[in-house]
């Protein structure tokens, strides 16, 4: 039974680090942080903040594979973006940097980050590794304050 609600959790943890990554308006860090609360071991820890980060950066590659095949569809009458809109957050991205990535993290600008990454063909391998390391950093000072 402990087995069955461990996987449960895990599970609705997953979806909801996953969900909150994408443009869907979601946060998974008060689950993380509910789920924290009865920890006692590292390794009680260590498996919530993982899943949690598993589940955020494969939505955030989500975003990146959007934004890959975003530009196919502009100029159609019912794309969302306009060219200058594109061509802003192209700017802007192109001026900071990839290190911009760390902070896809961050609520509102985080999302748009990873998608435009996608948009401006950023290597995927690179994308992963600072998008990782961003989403791991965040979810462990969560964990930090709920421990």
């Amino acid at each position: 039974m402990l087995f069955d609600t461990l996987l449960y959790n895990y599970l609705l943890l997953f979806l909801s680090a996953f969900i909150a990554a994408t443009f869907l308006p979601f946060y998974s860090e008060a689950w993380l942080y509910l789920l924290l609360q009865d920890a006692t071991s590292p390794l009680a820890v260590a498996g919530p903040v993982l899943v949690a980060t598993a589940g955020n950066v494969l939505g955030a590659c989500l975003n990146w594979w959007l934004g890959r095949s975003l530009l196919r569809f502009a100029g159609r009458r019912w794309f969302y973006f306009s060219a200058a809109q594109i061509a802003r957050a192209q700017t802007g991205f192109q001026r900071y940097g990839l290190w911009t990535l760390l902070f896809s993290w961050l609520p509102v600008v985080g999302d748009p980050l990873t998608l435009i990454a996608g948009v401006l063909r950023v290597r995927f391998g690179v994308f992963l590794l600072l998008v990782a390391a961003g989403k791991l950093a965040r979810y462990a000072v969560v964990a930090w304050l709920a421990v």
